[in-house]
Formats: C-alpha cells, sequence, structure tokens
C-alpha cells in the first residue's frame, strides 16, 4: 500500500501537476528575471570538480541539474516527488546529447533518499524547504548523503527587510496572482500560494534558525548570500565543515 501523503506534500504535487509546461520562462518573468540569476548563484557555490558526482534535489524541470553540468562538467543525479516536473525534465535532458551521458533523473522524496550514507560528491537543493514537513529532518538526511568534506547549496525565496518587505506583500499578494492569472488558472493558483508560505516559512524558521538546524545536521562554514533586495537567498556550506 502506498503511503499517505502530508495534506502539504499533497497540495504541493497537486500544484506542480499543472505547471510544468511552461514553468521556466514564467518562473523567470514572474520573478523580475532573477531566479535565472539566483540559481546560477546557487551552482557557482558548489565548486563541484569534472567527474564529481552530485545528487540535485527538488530538481524540478533539470534547470539546475544542466547548469551544473555546464559550469562545472560534473555528472548530477537529480530527484523529485513531481512525476509532471521530471516529465519536462527528461524532455529537456533528452533533447542534448551531452546532458543525457551527465543526468540521470529519478522520483523520490527529499525526506527519505533511496542512496547510501556519503554516495555524493555535493548536493544541491531548490525551493524545497516550503514543502517538507520537518525542514530540520530533511536537512540531516539530506547531509547523509554526502561526503564529508563535500559542498550542500541552496536556493530559497526570502523576505525582503525594510521599506521592500511593504512592497514585496504588495506584489505576492496582489501583483503576482494577477500576472500568472493571464497564463492559467493553475499559475493563479500558485502565484496566490507564494507570499504567504515565504511568510510561514520564516515565521517558524527565521534565517538563523535555518543557518542553526544546517550546522545541527553535520553541516559547517555555513554561508548566506541575500540577493535582489533580499527576495531570494542562497545558502551554502561543507558537510563536517
Amino acid at each position: 500500500m502506498a503511503e499517505k501523503k502530508s495534506a502539504r506534500k499533497q497540495h504541493a504535487l497537486e500544484m506542480f501537476e499543472q505547471l510544468p509546461a511552461r514553468y521556466d520562462e514564467i518562473a523567470t518573468v514572474l520573478s523580475f528575471f532573477q531566479d535565472p540569476r539566483w540559481r546560477r548563484a546557487a551552482v557557482e557555490a558548489v565548486a563541484a570538480r569534472p567527474g564529481d558526482r552530485v545528487l540535485d534535489v527538488a530538481c524540478g524541470t533539470g534547470m539546475v541539474s544542466r547548469a551544473l553540468v555546464e559550469r562545472w562538467g560534473c555528472r548530477v543525479m537529480g530527484i523529485d516527488q513531481s512525476p509532471a516536473m521530471l516529465g519536462r525534465a527528461r524532455s529537456m535532458i533528452a533533447a542534448s546529447p551531452a546532458l543525457a551521458e551527465r543526468v540521470e533523473l529519478i522520483e523520490g522524496e527529499a525526506e527519505s533518499l533511496p542512496f547510501a550514507d556519503g554516495e555524493f560528491d555535493h548536493l544541491t537543493f531548490t525551493y524545497l524547504l516550503r514543502y517538507v514537513d520537518d525542514p530540520a529532518a530533511t536537512l540531516r538526511e539530506l547531509a547523509r548523503v554526502v561526503k564529508p568534506g563535500g559542498r550542500v547549496s541552496s536556493l530559497e525565496f526570502c523576505l525582503p527587510r525594510g521599506v521592500w518587505l511593504p512592497l514585496w506583500r504588495l506584489y505576492t499578494r496582489i501583483g503576482l496572482p494577477a500576472l500568472a492569472r493571464l497564463d492559467s488558472r493553475g499559475w493563479f493558483e500558485a502565484g496566490r500560494f507564494l507570499g504567504p508560505s515565504i511568510e510561514s516559512l520564516y515565521r517558524e524558521y527565521p534565517l538563523a534558525r535555518q543557518v542553526a538546524m544546517w550546522r545541527a545536521a553535520g553541516i559547517g562554514a555555513v554561508e548566506v548570500r541575500r540577493m535582489s533586495l533580499g527576495g531570494g537567498v542562497v545558502i551554502w556550506g561543507t558537510v563536517g565543515g
């Protein structure tokens, strides 16, 4: 019998089921073209070497997996819980022999990775912690599969500070859903969900607490880079560091 998903995870699966057809393009536009820049920063923080194996968790449509190969010449295992998002990733990778040689994709969950301890040289995850029930336990599971000395790098939305916060709230509550609705009902629902979900994460897990969870998971030398007036944040560190 299949394990019953939590309400949080079931909602994420249903939401992403409606989005993959033009996910990359629309996400880029709705972030004012900042999302690709954030992803590049997260990839840069990995500092992989050619031949390294990198696990890309919550790989979605494969944008970070592709960027890892192009930047570092490494091999990538991408894992995501959404069959719909993986479908788009597989199409993109199949269209490029160079990527098909170096990227493998599987369906699975970040909270229970089907890999041995220390199986990967490095690990990335993108927009993940808002969709798991226990972020601290998930971070421990991510760190488990990385070799000592390997890098873990993440990208997540963040909350701007000062005068930018009310403007961000105005955009995420009104502007973003309205713009998303121009594409589809599915994007409208995703746009309406985004702002409250980000604020909910930071109410319970402000950045200082997230950094503490990284350290408790065995990831040291943790660095934080806020980007685009605080709308995005890249966090990275070293397992056993």
